[in-house]
């Protein structure tokens, strides 16, 4: 996945001024008795990674659903790069990428005729189809397997065929729910690349998964949902301001405790306080106390052998909103 997708006349690691992106306002959608969507506000800027953050039953897919235009809101409005789905879904299909979680292949056929067929139905020509899927089987690192058949893909394969599939009519909304789930690390590596380089490229990115670690790699922004509701929306920046917990190992668990009582913190401490090393854990504001704090340590010349988050930015946002949760 290291070629960069580039469009129809566009040079490789050019900018395409795309524009507009997602806005999502007021969203609810039911089916029966069950509310699957009550009250979701959500908003993807081009040329950024979108994280759509939440557990089981949040309304995550139905979201992602009623923003491909494969679902009708009962209530809200949706723009996609200005188009409204509902009234024009024809037109938001073809500026938008879409990869669920799972989808079938026509199982018969190879990699490449089924790229081939896909941009068949956007209208693109054969010689051009042909050339576009060569170019993203390329990307996505299935060339050797171009000529054969879907049936014999793994489930890792799979997901890197139906996200090429999702970039055939080089879209400049993509979506994206659980791209990695199948994938192994070193394919996950090369998925977070190229999702960096889409959005890079211009493109509206959104991309739901439960691996937060993965979504701090990639992502720009984030917006949780809890029970058909928008819990918060977030940038990074903003993630990387709050309060976090920080562990802090040390072969002299004394000498870090008295060093952090003199610096005023509160820890939680896991070894020997009497004649040994261990651990302290502390809630630290941000990367500028985190380095002050560490600089402080190391003045004091304590044997520090151990400094990081215990979680990642997603997650520790992510954790803080579970008792605002309903």
């Amino acid at each position: 996945m290291e070629t960069a997708v580039t469009g129809p006349g566009q040079a490789p690691g050019q900018r395409q001024d795309l524009g507009l992106g997602i806005t999502a306002t007021g969203l609810a959608r039911s089916f029966g008795a069950v509310r699957a969507v009550e009250n979701i506000d959500f908003h993807a800027a081009p040329g950024k990674v979108t994280a759509l953050i939440g557990p089981n039953g949040s309304g995550k897919t139905t979201l992602l659903l009623m923003l491909a235009s494969l679902l009708r809101p009962d209530a809200g409005s949706i723009r996609i790069q200005g188009i409204d789905p509902s009234a024009d879904p024809r037109a938001v299909r073809a500026v938008l990428g879409w990869m669920p979680d799972t989808l079938g292949f026509w199982e018969s056929l190879t990699s490449r005729e089924i790229l081939t067929t896909v941009a068949a139905l956007y209208g693109i020509g054969k010689a051009q189809a042909r050339v576009r899927a060569a170019e993203l089987l390329e990307v996505v690192n299935l060339g050797e397997l171009a000529d054969t058949p879907a049936r014999v893909l793994s489930r890792g394969q799979a997901q890197r065929l139906s996200l090429a599939r999702a970039l055939v009519n080089d879209p400049s909304v993509l979506l994206l729910d659980e791209p990695a789930s199948g994938l192994d690390p070193g394919a996950r590596v090369q998925l977070r690349r190229l999702v960096r380089q889409l959005a890079d490229s211009g493109k509206t990115v959104v991309i739901s998964s439960h691996v937060l670690v993965e979504l701090d790699e990639m992502a720009d922004a984030a917006v949780f949902l809890s029970r058909g509701k928008t819990m918060r929306s977030q940038s990074l920046a903003e993630a990387g301001a709050q309060s976090r917990g920080y562990t802090i190992a040390s072969l002299d668990l004394e000498m870090l405790r008295v060093a952090l009582v003199e610096a005023n913190f509160e820890a939680a401490y896991r070894g020997n306080l009497e004649n040994g090393g261990g651990s302290a854990k502390v809630k630290l504001i941000g990367e500028v106390q985190a380095a002050e704090l560490l600089g402080r340590l190391a003045g004091a010349g304590v044997p520090v052998t151990a400094f990081a988050p215990t979680s990642g930015l997603l997650e520790e946002t992510y954790l803080s909103l579970e008792d605002e949760m309903p």
